[in-house]
């Protein structure tokens, strides 16, 4: 975790009453353990995986908000192998590392065997993460759940079957669908009483333009006529006149 993860190269203990027996300052492998190697890499697809998730899924970032606002840091303890890492909520994602910043106090604690930190993972099952055995601030505990449970396998692909599909409560009832018919209908209808307004309208200027038209023409021949006639006299004034001289 050498990119994003800015807790390296420090080791904190962080011990409990009822873990005094063992011992986590040392960042070797112990017997039985992961390989720090292993591990690295394991925290690293987990991470990457995790921020993938958050990106895509509103609501699990609404669920790490809480953690994330406080910078809560979550230990994980696992057993079988015996394990034991840390999780930092913040803005940019969970940041996971073996090894604890200075200056850094874990808030919450949680003891599980491998098995049941994996089945939490996997089964998107309230059950299995009321199984784990956690330790720290009731509401950050209860946070914490709910964003394990949203984090699940399970619900991540619920989500993305909700996504392609809809989700299934959003699925219209009898009622609804029968409600949007009726208002389809009515905007059908509204729509065509606007279209026979807008047709009445156009033949009504259409009348119109064709009785301008007739008056135009009318007009013109009024004024032609006029005109001949007006020089029809002009003509036989000029021919009177002449010979009457």
């Amino acid at each position: 975790m050498s990119n994003p993860n800015p807790y390296t190269d420090t080791t904190t203990t962080a011990t409990t009453p009822n873990d005094s027996a063992h011992s986590y300052d040392s960042p070797k492998p112990q017997s039985g353990g992961l390989s720090r190697g292993l591990l690295n890499v394991l925290l690293v697809f987990v991470e990457s995986a995790i921020t993938l998730v958050l990106r895509f899924d509103p609501e699990l970032r609404r669920l790490a908000y809480p953690l994330a606002e406080k910078s809560k840091v979550v230990c994980i303890r696992t057993y079988l192998p015996h394990t034991q890492l840390y999780a930092t909520f913040s803005h940019r994602g969970v940041l996971l590392d073996n090894e604890l910043a200075a200056g850094h106090n874990a808030d919450i604690t949680i003891n599980a065997y491998s098995f049941q930190l994996v089945n939490a993972l996997m089964g998107h099952n309230p059950d299995h993460i009321d199984v784990l055995q956690m330790r720290g601030d009731t509401q950050d505990v209860q946070h914490l759940k709910a964003f394990m449970t949203r984090l699940g396998v399970g619900g991540v692909i619920q989500n993305v079957l909700n996504k392609v599909r809809g989700n299934p409560k959003d699925k219209p009832t009898p009622e609804q669908k029968a409600q949007k018919l009726s208002d389809y209908r009515e905007q059908i209808n509204e729509q065509a009483q606007q279209i026979n307004a807008l047709d009445k309208d156009n033949r009504r200027l259409k009348t119109q333009l064709a009785e301008l038209e007739n008056k135009q023409k009318a007009t013109f021949k009024g004024m032609v006529i006029a005109c001949v006639l007006a020089l029809i006299f002009a003509i036989a004034t000029i021919v009177l006149g002449v010979q009457l001289y």
